[in-house]
């Protein structure tokens, strides 16, 4: 792997305005400074409003119609099953399988990926073996939520990546998909089948987001695509994953069940919101990422936790409404 020792430098705001008013500069790195000025200016025009609001209304209808309607629990665990065993796997598939991951250019970032993911595991484990808080977490609630501190969202990502840096954003994004989803998924699944006493091994050849991410990467590393007749189908297959997750994780959400596991949650969403962000700063520093590769770096260490965190705990046997709860929150 190489390391570049370059700093990245952000230009403050004479030279952005020296920048506007010349856009052809003819100084060696000018150019490169000026797109970079355009990208920085361009990610402060994201409308976090217009990017998060889909989800939480989504959270909150699912949450109306199980209280208010027919629509009761007996209704939503059925739609959980659908998510869990064939929506999500499909949207995790076609996310990974539709941009090329070039391994080999994007080597640092991938490096920089895996080390923020193994952080962000390592800190969301320690958590019941620390001895200022291993009494004040239950662990079997620790099992099913540690998910929380190191699992992503991958659609706000994408979306995310797009409005910073176009294209390129959502080609980085898609490596980093391709190549941390299934470390993720495989430690969100290990704490949850160790506790309950079944076979890690076994729970994670069946597990079906696992054989979704896998099947993704060595799919997309075979050089093989989706045929362009069956994209639209996956795309609203993927769409209605992300739709029915969001409001399955409402119709579970009970926040005062967070109060029983007030400890956990603050300690998991510190980790997902603030000690990973600093982890993946320090992570593009080390690796010598780009502007641009370290921008995509920090946005996907910072954007709210998976929503189908919920359905996998509830899926393997676990109280799922603290896990809804952090989602919301998150």
């Amino acid at each position: 792997m190489c390391f570049r020792k370059e700093s990245i430098r952000f230009p403050d705001r004479r030279e952005r305005r020296r920048a506007d008013a010349d856009s052809t500069p003819v100084r060696p790195g000018g150019a490169t400074r000026y797109r970079v000025d355009l990208e920085i200016e361009y990610s402060r025009r994201v409308n976090f409003f217009q990017l998060l609001f889909p989800d939480f209304s989504l959270i909150f209808l699912g949450f109306l119609l199980c209280r208010y309607t027919a629509l009761d629990r007996g209704v939503w665990e059925k739609v959980e099953s659908l998510v869990y065993y064939f929506l999500f796997p499909v949207l995790l598939f076609h996310s990974i399988v539709k941009s090329p991951l070039n391994l080999g250019a994007a080597s640092n970032l991938i490096g920089a990926g895996l080390a923020l993911a193994a952080c962000g595991i390592t800190l969301s484990y320690l958590l019941p073996h620390l001895p200022w808080l291993k009494n004040h977490i239950n662990r079997r609630d620790h099992a099913a939520a540690a998910q929380i501190g190191f699992r992503f969202n991958a659609l706000i990502t994408l979306a995310l990546a797009e409005r910073i840096a176009g294209p390129e954003g959502v080609a980085l994004v898609a490596i980093l998909i391709g190549t941390c989803v299934p470390v993720l998924n495989v430690a969100a699944v290990y704490p949850m089948a160790r506790h309950a006493g079944m076979n890690v091994l076994q729970e994670m050849r069946k597990n079906p987001f696992i054989l979704a991410t896998v099947g993704g990467v060595l799919f997309n590393l075979s050089g093989f695509s989706i045929p362009e007749w069956l994209v639209p189908t996956v795309t609203r297959v993927g769409a209605a994953s992300l739709a029915l997750g969001l409001m399955a994780a409402g119709a579970g959400l009970q926040l005062a069940a967070l109060a029983q596991v007030k400890t956990l949650g603050i300690s998991l969403l510190t980790i997902r919101h603030f000690l990973t962000p600093l982890a993946a700063f320090a992570l593009a520093r080390l690796f010598a990422l780009n502007p641009v590769q370290t921008m995509v770096l920090l946005a996907f260490s910072a954007v709210p936790t998976s929503p189908s965190a919920y359905v996998l705990a509830t899926r393997m046997g676990y109280d799922g409404a603290p896990v809804a709860a952090m989602v919301t929150l998150s």
